[in-house]
This record gives structure tokens, C-alpha cells and sequence, in this order.
């Protein structure tokens, strides 16, 4: 097992035995790819979901929000290509008789060779002193090895996904030598096409019921309620509208814990903006995205762009926010210039006009659109990965600290008793029932004082306040920081104004 399995399995653990994330009807052994939120979970969501809209809807004028239906008309899927050219090439093992999507076998055979260009960069800077040129060479020479293998895949790669050629797919695989991850066996089925939507009936009659989809991304209920929208909010181009919702596809594979899911949460927003100007949105848009994730205080290196290749049928330019899981980069956010095809697409299958009236060059057109998508639970993973911390400390015991941007984290402030007497209950929960609608707050007598702090720490929790003695002569309180394990002394009336100016958005 490599360190970054060891550690991501710790990292599953830990929500689970935390109350962050259960597997989905645990009593009847689950069910692959579905997650529940726990109580720690529900809220850290909440938290992102309240924070990316903030950021989006409140702090733009021209941006506003929607919650279009998962349910829709069929006929939008058919107009959105989505019934069409909705699929994933399919691959099966014959011997361990597991699925996989094709291009994502690839995609980790990929990672492997980024990891061994890693280890040689870090083994190089670990042996700095005693690098000499001959080593310099032998070093360089690897990873140039590596990258060239890489551009060659990749370029075998794109061409075939942009051609739809399977059967050169199943070629580059076989070439590559690639395995089953179960039965390490090369026995491979050929690659088809399989549809992603989840398809349902309505109606009261199955045999009279139309065939409706569970939507598999919420955009299509914003290009739908363009002018609705446009018209009620007296919105002119350029402007924006945002959604948080549900959405659902039959993944092939679905692993990784809650980075690849068939029920998931989306954060998006399309941004209509006249033709010709879509290039420059695109930049804006990922200017500010990168901005948004940066504002959380994650590393700069844990964030990459990387480009489109291979376009979708709707894109003339389009770029993936990778974040550095566990795993490896993967995708967390999507920026795309999709031209005017959605509501052209749209207007075209409903006969119905999605133009827009633009008083300032006295025309009308159909707007082209820049959208920024974000999947909520990715985004859980990212914060929720990059917060768990294994410490050792002066003593040489070790903490497990989830250092969760305080904005963002679920418990905002504990409050303990030193002892449980002395009247240090009833004055902690009067300082808790003052505050807890402000904040949510907890509420923890049991176990000594340090073990409650780390309790608290493995919670996420960034601040802790102790009733002590002094409490009750003076009203004054300890406040302990989580990152830092530093403490100070404040006012039992200061707390509220203390918290909510930590607690402040920084965008």
C-alpha cells in the first residue's frame, strides 16, 4: 500500500467515525457509490454551499439564483445532446467481471507515471548536498523519459476520445500492459459506449407513463429559465445566473469515496454575455474562481488549470481547476466557454425565441454563455483532505487535527467546563445559550479538559472557550485557537465580536 492510500484510507475513516460521511443503508451492507452526510457533514456542506453562494450571488450585482425542478421535460435532454452523445466509453475485465470506463484506466496509468516523476524530484532534493552533475544527469534523464511517455498517451489518447475510436482505445490499453485493479488480469472485453442518464417513468399507468431522466446536470434548468429570469430580475447583458442542486448519473465506475458518485451536488453558474466577448469572460472566470479557492487559505500547489484538449460538442474553450486529492490532481471545478449552443439548441427544439434585446446596440441575439461548475461534494473532499492533519507533538503523543477553514467548519466554538462543579457547568451554559444562535456551539463536560480539546480538534473545531475559576470572578474566559493550540483571555461579552471578526469572509 503507497503512503497516499494509507493516508486516504484514514481519511475515510475518520469521516465516518466523526460523523462526517456513512456509507449509504449500512445495516444492508450499503450501496456502491451513495453516501450519507452525518451530523459534522450535513453542516461542513451547508457551510461550502452558503460560502460559494455569498461569494457568487451576494457579491455580484448582476448575478442571481435559481432552483430549477429535477424533473424535465424530455425533450430538453434530446435538445441538449445529452440522449445523444451522453456516454462514457465502457470496459469490462473478463475474469474479475468488474467495469470500468476506459479513459479512466488510462487516466490512472498516467498518474503512476506523474507519481514516479514526483519521487525522483523528491529523492534529487533530499540528497541535494551530495548531488553531483553524473546524478544530476541519471535524474534528468528519468523524468524526461517519464514525460515523454506522458505526451505520447496523452496524445494517443485525445485522438482517440475526440474520434470516438474505440477499438484504438481498447489498442492503447492493451499496449500499455494496463491491469485490473482486483485481478491484476489483462483479459479485457472490447470498449463500447454507455449512457450515463438514469431514466424513470411518469405517470399513473406504466404502460401509458412517459419516459422522463434524473437530471444529469443542473445547467440545462437555467438555459430553460433564461428569459424567465432575465425578464423578472430586469437583468442586462452581461449577467449571471447560479444554482446549487442535485444531480444524478450512472457512473460505470464509481470510486474514490465521494469524488465519483451517482446522487451528487452541483454549484454552478452560467454567465450570458454578447458574442465575441465569451474569450474574454473565460479569462475573468477563471481569474475569480482561482481567487475563490485561494480566499480558503489552501496552498497555491495544491490548484493547477489544465486545458481542454478534446472540446465537448458545446465548448470553443474550456479548462479544469484540478486539486491535488489523495489520489492525485483531479478535476474539482470546470470553466467553459459554451458559445451559443444551449439556448440555440433550445429555441431551435421549442420553436420558442431565446433572444435577448440589447438596448445599448439595439439588437437581438442569442447570448453566448461562460459557466463555472463546481461539485459540492468534490469540493467536500478537497477541504475535508487537505484539513486532515497528523501531528506530533513536544510530549511525542500524536494529534489528529481537522484543520477546516474556520468559516467553513461545522462546530465554530466549543464551550467546557474545567471541572464539573463550582457552579462551571451553569455558567458555561449560560455563555452557550447566549451564543448558540450566533454560532453553532457545543457543549462538552465529560473527560479531562486536554482529551475534550483533542476531541474537539479531531471535530475541526477552531475555537474552544473554558470555564475556570477565575471565570466566575472575573467573567473572563479562556479562548483556545485549534491550528496554534495558543490561548488567550477575553471577556465573557467580548466573544461574539471576537469570533465574528475571525469568521469573516476574506474575498
Amino acid at each position: 500500500m503507497t503512503h497516499s492510500e494509507e493516508s486516504f484510507k484514514k481519511i475515510i475513516a475518520h469521516a465516518k467515525e466523526y460523523g462526517y460521511i456513512f456509507p449509504s443503508s449500512e445495516i444492508y451492507d450499503g450501496l456502491s457509490a451513495v453516501y450519507d452526510y452525518g451530523p459534522y457533514g450535513c453542516e461542513l456542506k451547508n457551510n461550502i454551499k452558503d460560502y460559494w453562494w455569498k461569494s457568487m450571488v451576494r457579491m455580484h450585482e448582476n448575478i442571481v439564483g435559481i432552483d430549477s425542478a429535477i424533473f424535465m421535460h424530455p425533450t430538453v435532454w434530446k435538445a441538449s445532446g445529452h440522449v445523444d452523445a451522453f456516454n462514457d466509453p465502457l470496459i469490462d475485465n473478463k475474469d474479475s467481471k468488474k467495469r470500468y470506463r476506459a479513459d479512466v484506466l488510462i487516466e490512472d496509468y498516467i498518474q503512476k507515471i506523474e507519481d514516479k516523476i514526483d519521487k525522483e524530484v523528491q529523492k534529487a532534493a533530499k540528497r541535494f548536498d551530495n548531488f553531483d552533475e553524473s546524478m544530476y544527469r541519471q535524474t534528468n534523464a528519468r523524468v524526461l523519459g517519464y514525460q515523454q511517455k506522458i505526451d505520447e498517451i496523452q496524445s494517443r489518447f485525445v485522438s482517440c476520445m475526440e474520434k470516438s475510436d474505440w477499438e484504438a482505445l481498447k489498442d492503447l490499453i492493451d499496449e500499455l500492459g494496463i491491469s485490473c485493479p482486483v485481478s491484476g488480469s489483462k483479459n479485457w472485453t472490447e470498449v463500447r459506449q454507455f449512457n450515463l442518464m438514469f431514466a424513470t417513468q411518469m405517470g399513473s399507468v406504466a404502460d401509458g407513463a412517459d419516459t422522463v431522466y434524473l437530471r444529469p446536470e443542473t445547467a440545462q434548468g437555467i438555459f430553460v429559465n433564461f428569459l424567465n429570469v432575465q425578464k423578472t430580475s430586469r437583468m442586462k447583458i452581461p449577467f449571471g445566473i447560479a444554482q446549487i442542486g442535485k444531480a444524478f448519473r450512472n457512473e460505470i465506475v464509481a470510486r474514490q469515496f465521494i469524488f465519483r458518485m451517482k446522487e451528487f451536488e452541483q454549484m454552478e453558474m452560467q454567465f450570458f454575455v454578447r458574442p465575441g466577448e465569451e474569450i474574454q469572460w473565460f479569462e475573468y472566470w477563471k481569474s475569480e474562481r482561482i481567487r475563490w479557492h485561494e480566499s480558503l487559505g489552501i496552498e497555491k500547489a495544491f490548484f493547477r488549470f489544465r486545458d481542454h484538449e478534446k472540446m465537448a460538442h458545446y465548448a470553443n474553450a474550456a479548462t479544469d481547476i484540478e486539486f491535488k486529492f489523495p489520489f492525485g490532481f483531479r478535476e474539482l471545478e470546470g470553466i467553459h466557454s459554451r458559445t451559443d449552443f444551449d439556448l440555440k439548441s433550445h429555441q431551435q427544439t421549442s420553436g420558442k425565441k431565446l433572444q435577448y434585446f440589447d438596448p445599448e446596440t439595439n439588437e437581438s441575439y442569442v447570448p453566448y454563455v461562460v459557466e463555472t461548475s463546481i461539485g459540492l461534494d468534490r469540493m467536500f473532499l478537497a477541504i475535508f483532505s487537505y484539513a486532515y492533519t497528523e501531528e506530533t507533538l513536544e510530549d511525542n503523543t500524536v494529534r489528529t487535527v481537522l484543520k477546516i477553514p474556520p468559516i467553513l467548519a461545522p462546530v465554530k466554538l466549543a464551550i467546557l467546563p474545567l471541572v464539573r462543579k463550582d457552579g462551571m457547568p451553569e455558567k458555561a451554559k449560560e455563555i452557550l445559550k447566549d451564543l448558540q444562535y450566533s454560532f453553532l456551539c457545543q457543549y462538552d463536560e465529560k473527560d479531562a479538559i486536554g482529551r475534550r480539546y483533542r476531541r474537539q480538534d479531531a471535530i475541526g473545531t477552531p475555537y474552544c472557550v473554558t470555564v475556570d475559576n477565575q471565570t466566575l470572578e472575573d467573567n473572563t474566559v479562556t479562548i483556545r485557537e485549534r491550528d496554534s493550540m495558543k490561548q488567550e483571555r477575553i471577556a465573557i461579552e467580548n466573544i461574539e465580536n471576537y469570533l465574528n471578526t475571525l469568521l469573516k469572509i476574506k474575498i
